[in-house]
C-alpha cells in the first residue's frame, strides 16, 4: 500500500460518525436504512458520508433490488492494518531504509 492510498483511507476514517459506520460494518453488511437507525442524521448526511467511505474505497456498495448493502472491504482493511504496522515499525520497509539517508540532528 502506498503512502498516497493510505492517507486517503485515514481521511476518510478522519470523522466520528464515519468511524462509527465503519465500526457497525465491521459487525455484518448493513443497508443505509440500518445504518440511519443508528444515528440522529439525515439520509443525505448518511449519503455523503457513504460517498466518502466509499470513495476511499474503505467501504464496499453493492445494489440489491432497490437497497444498497454496505460491507467493510477487509482486503483494503488488512492491507491498511499491515501498512500501519510497517510505518510504526523500524524494519526494511522503512523509509529510512529506503533512502538511505542518515539523520545527524545537532541541537
Amino acid at each position: 500500500m502506498e503512502y498516497i492510498n493510505s492517507a486517503k483511507i485515514y481521511k476518510a476514517m478522519g470523522d466520528e460518525t464515519r468511524l462509527q459506520i465503519i465500526d457497525l460494518l465491521s459487525c455484518e453488511e448493513l443497508c443505509a436504512c440500518e445504518i440511519l437507525d443508528y444515528f440522529l442524521i439525515t439520509q443525505s448526511t448518511l449519503s455523503y458520508h457513504m460517498k466518502y467511505l466509499t470513495d476511499s474505497r474503505i467501504v464496499l456498495s453493492k445494489k440489491e433490488g432497490s437497497w444498497v448493502k454496505y460491507s467493510l472491504n477487509k482486503d483494503l482493511v488488512n492491507e491498511l492494518r499491515a501498512f500501519t504496522d510497517n510505518i510504526f515499525d523500524n524494519n526494511v520497509e522503512c523509509i529510512c531504509k529506503q533512502n538511505k539517508k542518515s539523520f545527524n540532528c545537532k541541537s
